[in-house]
């Protein structure tokens, strides 16, 4: 592949990530021109990824604002963990078949790196970074494209969400273990205990919502 041909792709995940990452906080304006300069790149292929974040839900756009990162509010979030809930568990019980010995044991790394994250109290983006590499490490291994596209979004999406879901060292310490209970249930190869963990792990994430 030539430069440009490489290009666009990596001004897309640079991108996203700055999102992700909450550096392009929710309501802010994705002006190309700013964009091409911070990035240092052409607006093309600016212009490019800002369109690919409209079309994974992390942007919208109107005539007279432009393109902007998506605000979620709390109804909007639980609208998509009820869709990922039911999603994640499919994506779950199709891996659970799937996964080899070694993969399992790549996994339970990225679940003891997110552990020791979370006893050295570190920063939370980087525990919402490990959170994001654990459920595309699963989706990405269930073999079935359309679902794992329409994950990724769902997932990308729910992390737009500033709220305390992400921040609370309570709830992120309940997330871990509802990942540990997806991992046994994972290494146990039973597509029914893997969806049935993977689901409740979502549901969990709409309880802690709830409370507020």
């Amino acid at each position: 592949m030539t430069g440009p041909e490489l290009l666009g792709p990596a001004v897309h995940r640079q991108l996203r990530r700055l999102v992700l990452d909450g550096e392009l906080e929710p309501g802010a304006p994705l002006s190309v021109p700013a964009l091409s300069v911070r990035l240092g790149v052409s607006r093309s292929p600016v212009r490019e990824a800002v369109q690919q974040l409209i079309a994974e839900g992390l942007a919208v756009t109107s005539p007279n604002a432009g393109a902007r990162i998506a605000v979620l509010d709390d109804r909007r979030i639980r609208d998509v963990l009820a869709v990922r809930s039911a999603l994640d568990g499919l994506a779950a019980a199709a891996a659970a078949t799937r996964l080899t010995e070694a993969e399992l044991g790549l996994l339970a790394g990225l679940l003891s790196a997110q552990e020791a994250n979370l006893r050295a109290a570190a920063d939370p983006d980087r525990d919402t970074a490990a959170d994001l590499e654990f459920h595309a490490f699963i989706r990405d291994r269930c073999e079935n494209p359309v679902l794992a596209g329409e994950l990724a979004r769902l997932e990308a999406q729910a992390h737009l969400y500033r709220g305390e879901l992400w921040q609370s060292p309570i709830n992120r310490r309940s997330a871990l273990r509802e990942h540990r209970r997806i991992v046994e249930a994972l290494e146990s190869g039973r597509p029914a205990a893997a969806r049935a963990a993977a689901e409740a792990h979502v549901c969990g994430l709409i309880t802690r919502l709830d409370r507020g």
